[in-house]
């Protein structure tokens, strides 16, 4: 069994191309390279286009990560790739790549998920100095992805409590950008536009907050810890319409801080009342929304006030990274699992239960 692997992770299950390298729990490289720009005139992201732009990027991108680290293909004990979830093309293109190299060196491959990896962050760049702790959440807030999960293991015990059952709130806040003419990524617009905004101006819909869908602690709701943001984005567009068909002026700013508002406080609600029902005393905030301003502040706030300790991995470990996929492809290797060979598929679906893909 090897102690300290030096693993290469590879992520392309969207927009970004990740390759990173670690050396057991120690970061040597995160490198990555985005087709963000190429996906703006559509409003969103577009699946042959992300796939296309993976195939440019991934050679430049895994050179410029060897060179960063100091390594070469020869020095590696293993490969990492995430197989699922995430779009059907763009991973392909990735476990493509993966298998070529896993077969070119002869080093074992590892193909494993997507949504557990955001976890593995937490044991790099001293998110968890003294490693990942004991009653773990994590909550994963994306632009593809909204989940909370227990984590009893990382290798091998992971269990989804709840997720969206529609659009994700990165998804949302994309929707809801182009309603309100502010272009794309809408995150970050909308972030800015609502600290000029009065977050108590619309009282927009909290989705699957119902008691029919909340059920109680004893007896739970279909819903109880999953989210909906498609109702919320046909609230504010009908909202926008009200001002518009009667001629006044639209409140750009008040409409973006309520539906923020909105989006925030049902994640942390829901998010910590499934810790606190599960024993979670420590909770990961992880996804590329984790650098929503608002999510941060009221994560922390509600976190705070039930007795729970909030961690944040650093920004580029939040989005969609190769290091995230190779920390976790480490910990797979130490404890001795075996490869999952050449002969597995990708799984857009992949359920978070499954961690790494067995060998076929």
């Amino acid at each position: 069994m090897i102690t300290q692997p030096l693993v290469l992770g590879i992520e392309s299950s969207c927009d970004e191309t990740g390759v990173g390298i670690v050396r057991g729990t120690e970061l040597l490289t995160n490198t990555v390279s985005s087709s963000m720009d190429e996906h703006v005139r559509f409003g969103g992201v577009i699946p042959e286009i992300a796939s296309r732009a993976h195939l440019e990027a991934f050679v430049p991108t895994l050179q410029a990560a060897l060179d960063d680290a100091g390594v070469t293909l020869a020095d590696l004990d293993a490969i990492a790739v995430t197989a699922g979830p995430g779009l059907s093309g763009a991973l392909m293109v990735g476990v493509s790549a993966a298998k070529a190299l896993a077969v070119a060196t002869g080093t074992p491959l590892y193909a494993i998920n997507h949504l557990v990896a955001h976890v593995g962050v937490g044991i790099l760049g001293g998110t968890f100095p003294d490693g990942l702790p004991s009653n773990l959440g994590a909550l994963l807030v994306s632009g593809g992805h909204t989940e909370i999960l227990r984590v009893g293991d990382l290798a091998h015990d992971v269990e989804l409590l709840g997720s969206t059952i529609d659009d994700a709130a990165g998804e949302a806040y994309d929707k809801t950008a182009r309603i309100l003419g502010l272009g794309y990524p809408g995150g970050p617009a909308i972030d800015r536009l609502a600290r000029d905004g009065d977050p108590t101006a619309i009282r927009f819909p909290r989705g699957l907050s119902q008691p029919k869908y909340m059920g109680t602690a004893e007896a739970p709701g279909p819903h109880r810890y999953d989210w909906s943001f498609s109702g919320l984005k046909t609230a504010v567009a009908r909202s926008v319409e009200q001002y518009e068909t009667a001629g006044l002026e639209l409140p750009v700013a008040d409409i973006a801080a309520s539906f923020q508002e909105a989006v925030v406080d049902i994640i942390t609600s829901k998010a910590v009342l499934a810790c606190r029902e599960h024993g979670i005393t420590n909770l990961l905030l992880g996804g590329g929304v984790a650098a929503n301003r608002r999510l941060r502040e009221l994560t922390a706030e509600r976190c705070a006030a039930a007795g729970i300790t909030l961690t944040v991995p650093a920004p580029a470990l939040c989005t969609d990274n190769g290091a995230m996929v190779a920390a976790l492809g480490a910990q797979i290797v130490m404890r001795g699992a075996q490869p999952s060979g050449i002969a597995f598929g990708t799984d857009p679906s992949l359920p978070v239960t499954t961690i790494a893909l067995p060998r076929s």
